[in-house]
């Protein structure tokens, strides 16, 4: 005779039982679940509304300083090419200050987070080449006088 439901032993504990309660708030037992870390922050990098400005600034500048250089134009072209110079160079100082805000470096540079110590060699090409186009662009402004 076979036996009846009354007479089985459970072999497995009611899934009711080992379910967590519920209340309004949620569950009462945390359940272990693996945690998985997800970045809310949008990757760093920069946008159209950073470039834009710089972009005209460093366009406008360099107008205003080639102009003058190239054509001659009367008394005021050193005056227009030194203020072309300026506003050049804010600019690239603006942009490279955007860039260094969102991660990038110069290229042969460590990024700053690395704690590796920057080639003096690179930062002594970097430095040759900014003097040289200063010397450059007053030798050429000099010359409009």
């Amino acid at each position: 005779m076979e036996a009846g439901p009354r007479n089985r032993e459970p072999l497995a504990p009611d899934a009711r039982e080992d379910a967590p309660r519920l209340s309004p708030d949620g569950p009462e037992e945390e359940t272990a679940t693996p945690e998985v870390e997800v970045e809310l922050r949008p990757q760093r990098r920069l946008r159209i509304w950073q470039l834009a400005p710089i972009v005209t600034l460093a366009g406008v500048g360099s107008l205003m300083f080639a102009f003058p250089l190239a054509f001659g134009t009367g008394d005021g072209g050193a005056v227009v090419a030194m203020l072309g110079l300026l506003i050049s160079c804010c600019a690239a100082g603006w942009g490279m200050m955007a860039a260094r805000r969102v991660g990038h470096t110069w290229p042969g540079l460590p990024s700053r987070s690395s704690g590796e110590r920057p080639d003096w060699r690179v930062i002594a090409l970097y430095v040759t080449v900014a003097a040289a186009l200063v010397a450059l662009a007053v030798w050429r402004v000099a010359r409009l006088r």
